[in-house]
């Protein structure tokens, strides 16, 4: 057999520090490679052993535990005593803007690299300190990242073939993979003879073919263009609940982790902003930073009630939390375009200044009397609502979030 030469380099940062791509072996050690046998990724043949083939069903669900992890490239603080658990088979998305640290935390799970204080459990076990070939962990990187000069049967087969399980073992387990990925009939065809979308489900089958105790997905989708991207996402959701593996999902794509998570972890300037269900973070943010990253949010004046309301254009609104304002605060309420209803209103207290029309909704954007813009998603059907028409403004939500003027960015 062909042996792999080194994989490529991808972009993979840590978070809120300086760019550090993955080394040479980092792909190796991700799928069971221990650096003594990394020369294998540049030509050195594996010997052979006579272990057997892992088992095809998947072991217990595994949890996973940060405990005030902590790390710094130089003066920057990538992590801030970052406390996180994921539970046994759950898939956690981590979603924040660039340099958020999110990228960080996945690299220290991996083993990549090292924190500067805290605690990193896997099972109930310290893996602080544990190299990578020894974490048990399976890696997709964001650049495909496989062997070029390895057709996709042996790419599979890479990480137990660095556990020395026969030859006849493991190809039959690859193939059984590659089927699970919906690519059966590929195992002939080298990298360059697929397409962006094949490379990566062979990716994640390489990755599963050790059957690792946690799933470490470093932004796999970003590559891919969008009607692959939508169709891989659902593979990947259907793959890890019917593995139940354990799962950390790394993304800047809002749409990607709200569709794919048990829950969705929000991180900001190192920090760890709310870890909760999608649907809880989209409706319920916990900070005014997840309520204005985590999808639209239109930002309206108002004022607290002594009921714990807000008057907000003229319509009285429950509040979510208030923080001990005193009622006749001035405040700014936070409701998202789909809250907001147009109706046609010649005596309306807006205009209509842009309509885009998305298909099963239309955006429009609403200039108010006071000279203030608002965004609003009514169904696609409102197509008698043009620019230049005067429409009455509803608020249509059950409770809203206050904060305070003062904060506006």
């Amino acid at each position: 057999m062909t042996t792999p030469s080194t994989t490529p380099a991808q972009a993979v940062g840590p978070g809120a520090g300086p760019h550090v791509p993955p080394t040479p072996h980092d792909a190796a050690t991700a799928h069971g490679a221990p650096p003594s046998q990394a020369a294998t990724a540049r030509g050195a043949a594996p010997s052979r052993g006579a272990t057997a083939a892992p088992p095809s069903t998947p072991a217990a669900a595994t949890a996973v535990e940060f405990r005030g992890v902590e790390r710094r490239f130089g003066t920057v603080a990538a992590l801030r005593g970052l406390d996180m658990e994921i539970r046994p088979g759950e898939l956690v998305a981590l979603l924040g803007p660039s340099g958020c640290g999110k990228t960080t935390a996945l690299r220290l799970l991996a083993g990549f690299d090292r924190p500067d204080a805290g605690v990193i459990t896997v099972g109930g076990r310290d893996v602080t300190g544990v190299p990578a070939h020894r974490r048990d962990m399976g890696m997709v990187f964001q650049a495909y990242s496989l062997f070029p000069n390895l057709d996709a049967r042996a790419n599979v087969a890479f990480g137990l073939r660095m556990r020395r399980v026969r030859r006849a073992q493991r190809l039959e387990r690859a193939q059984q993979l590659l089927e699970l990925v919906g690519l059966p009939q590929a195992g002939d065809r080298y990298p360059h003879q697929l397409s962006g979308g094949q490379q990566q489900r062979v990716a994640i089958a390489r990755a599963l073919a050790i059957e690792p105790k946690v799933l470490l997905l470093d932004e796999p989708l970003s590559a891919l263009d969008a009607r692959v991207r939508l169709q891989l996402r659902a593979e990947i959701r259907s793959i890890q609940r019917r593995l139940q593996i354990t799962t950390l999902f790394v993304t800047h794509d809002q749409s990607e982790a709200l569709s794919l998570a048990d829950r969705v972890g929000v991180m900001h300037d190192g920090r760890l902003e709310q870890l909760d269900t999608p649907e809880a973070v989209y409706r319920h943010p916990a900070t005014e930073f997840v309520a204005e990253f985590v999808g639209a949010m239109n930002r309206l004046p108002g004022r607290l009630s002594e009921a714990a309301e807000v008057v907000v254009l003229g319509q009285r609104l429950p509040v979510i939390a208030a923080d001990g304002m005193a009622p006749g605060t001035v405040v700014d309420a936070l409701l998202r375009p789909e809250a907001l209803r147009v109706s046609a209103d010649a005596a309306g207290a807006g205009e209509i200044v842009e309509r885009t029309f998305l298909g099963s909704c239309v955006r429009l954007r609403v200039l108010l009397d006071g000279g203030q813009e608002v965004q609003v998603e009514a169904p696609g059907h409102s197509a008698d609502l043009p620019v230049g028409a005067r429409v009455g403004i509803e608020i249509a939500a059950e409770r809203v979030p206050v904060v305070s003027p003062s904060a506006r960015p």
